[in-house]
């Protein structure tokens, strides 16, 4: 720019010392927000102390599955649903047929099914233990593990319920119950008494349809 007059450079001057004085502030600022961040990081190391790098291991960073989706409303309506069948007003004995007494099979169901399961013919696949439950503590999770029982295709069942010797009377009520709610149950076709190495008088082994 070229001066027309003494005023006109005195404006020159004035404009440069203006832009000048702006340069030097801003480098200030950037100076020291410079300096504070070369302080937060040297508080940061003292504070975590010396620490190294790891080194490059060259492998794809593993990426999780993400889980499948579970219906739970729907079990949860089921299980009700299954809890509401094994009722105590039904009576048990209508709906079988009984060879002596502690075994039972449904019509239709040979006597051999029962003397085979009761050899151990078939493997126990799952098993559930009600001894020293409440009445409906022992429903709802007898409900709850045949309906699991189903969803795995188990066929063979071991269900304890206990001989009762702490019962009132040492009469074995939740034996009973047992037989009763099993007997309601659909995919129930026999069950009996346990040998004495898989729980004797105080479990049940159970058969479902295949």
């Amino acid at each position: 720019m070229k001066a027309r007059g003494l005023a006109e450079l005195e404006l020159l001057r004035s404009a440069l010392r203006e832009r000048e004085r702006v340069a030097a502030e801003q480098a200030a600022r950037e100076h020291a927000a410079r300096a504070a961040a070369e302080r937060h990081k040297r508080a940061f190391a003292d504070a975590v102390g010396p620490v190294a790098p790891l080194r490059p291991h060259g492998r794809a960073r593993p990426t999780l599955a993400r889980p499948t989706p579970e219906p739970r409303q729907r079990l949860l309506d089921e299980q009700a649903a299954l809890q509401e069948a094994i009722s105590d007003e039904i009576d048990a004995e209508s709906l079988l047929l009984t060879d002596d007494g502690l075994s039972f099979r449904r019509a239709g169901v040979g006597l051999d099914v029962v003397t085979r399961l009761r050899r151990g013919h078939w493997a126990i696949q799952g098993q559930i233990d009600l001894h020293g439950l409440r009445r409906e503590e022992a429903r709802e999770q007898l409900a709850a593990f045949m309906h699991e029982a189903a969803r795995r295709g188990w066929r063979c069942l071991r269900v304890v319920h206990g001989k009762g010797l702490g019962s009132p009377g040492r009469v074995p009520v939740l034996k009973a119950r047992v037989r009763r709610w099993l007997g309601q149950h659909v995919a129930v076709i026999a069950f009996t008494q346990a040998r004495a190495a898989d729980g004797g008088a105080g479990a049940l082994i159970v058969l479902l349809q295949g």
